[in-house]
């Protein structure tokens, strides 16, 4: 595990204005994080280059398997992204745990063996392309497999995250087909663990959904993704907040997609496309805990503006003296 040195160079001003900020935050409740950390786009603004040098050079390598450690040094929270495509080993569990700070808090995506209704036909899904998931909404597959995986680590998770794709009308008839297996799976899952579920079908967001979200204490995810409504808009429906705490995840300007953000904005060096309404949504959210003294877990991702940490900077300047 790589620790500062010696002849580090001196910290950047975006990660003196972070720790001093997310800490005090995270001191209230707020926990203020990214999603994924592994960007070396980063260095020289979260990351210290000279930590991950080998022989003279940097190495992508050593990188990758160190860079959690600094990650916490500055940001109390991080999602977690990877867990979305596999069920992680305990070995792994251990190797991530053990490498991260202890202090450093996760939120992490269940597996998609959970949450897609159909496999998209994609090469990489192989002969389960196009096919039904047998396993979608499994709550024994998903104690056995993943909480049980993360039971030794419980302490250090704070909410885990049921993302659902846009479910077409010929794999789920509408929000009521949904709602029957969702309050079916959430029935059958243990206490003692912080849920929230992520749509990306706009139309579900009624009464219904949030009615049924709230009998479980389970938090709605207010996301900012491609087609569903900004999270201002989000804001302003009735009962969005589903549970005693937050979960907010800023992924995307609201119509465009994913390839096109990763092609605009990829190596995540600096904010490139400033997005005001997203800014304020964040600031309201974070306020809104504040006021209420409520836990929040917040992620922003680089595709919303071109760089996350500058985007997180921006949004906390008001929340700490």
């Amino acid at each position: 595990m790589s620790s500062p040195g010696l002849f580090d160079a001196p910290p950047s001003p975006i990660r003196t204005r972070l720790v001093d900020k997310l800490h005090k935050l995270a001191e209230q409740e707020i926990y203020i994080g990214t999603s994924s950390w592994k960007y070396e786009g980063w260095l020289g603004q979260v990351f210290t280059e000279d930590r991950y040098v080998t022989r003279g050079k940097f190495s992508r390598k050593k990188f990758e398997e160190n860079c959690i450690a600094e990650y916490g040094e500055v940001f109390p929270i991080v999602c977690g992204d990877f867990a979305f495509y596999q069920f992680p080993t305990q070995a792994f569990w251990q190797k991530l745990f053990t490498t991260a700070p202890p202090n450093l808090r996760w939120a992490f995506k269940v597996p998609e063996e959970i949450t897609v209704k159909q496999w998209p036909g994609h090469a990489r899904y192989g002969a389960r392309a196009g096919r039904e998931n047998e396993n979608f909404l499994n709550a024994d597959l998903f104690c056995r497999l993943f909480l049980d995986a993360l039971a030794p680590y419980k302490d250090r998770v704070s909410v885990m995250i049921f993302e659902f794709g846009t479910l077409s009308k010929k794999t789920m008839p509408g929000l009521d087909a949904f709602l029957t297996q969702v309050n079916k799976f959430l029935s059958e899952l243990p206490d003692g663990w912080r849920y929230s579920i992520e749509i990306r079908n706009p139309e579900y967001l009624e009464a219904d959904y949030f009615s049924c979200l709230r009998s479980y204490n389970v938090a709605h995810v207010l996301n900012a993704w491609t087609r569903m409504p900004e999270l201002d808009l989000q804001l302003k429906l009735d009962d969005v907040f589903t549970a005693d705490f937050t979960v907010v995840r800023a992924l995307l300007k609201y119509g465009r997609p994913y390839e096109s953000a990763v092609k605009a904005f990829e190596p995540y060096k600096s904010v490139q496309e400033e997005n005001p309404a997203a800014r304020d949504a964040l600031k309201a959210i974070i306020a809104r805990a504040q006021r209420i003294k409520q836990p929040a877990f917040v992620f922003v991702n680089n595709r919303l503006e071109g760089n996350a940490p500058g985007t997180i900077d921006a949004v906390t300047d008001f929340a700490t003296p």
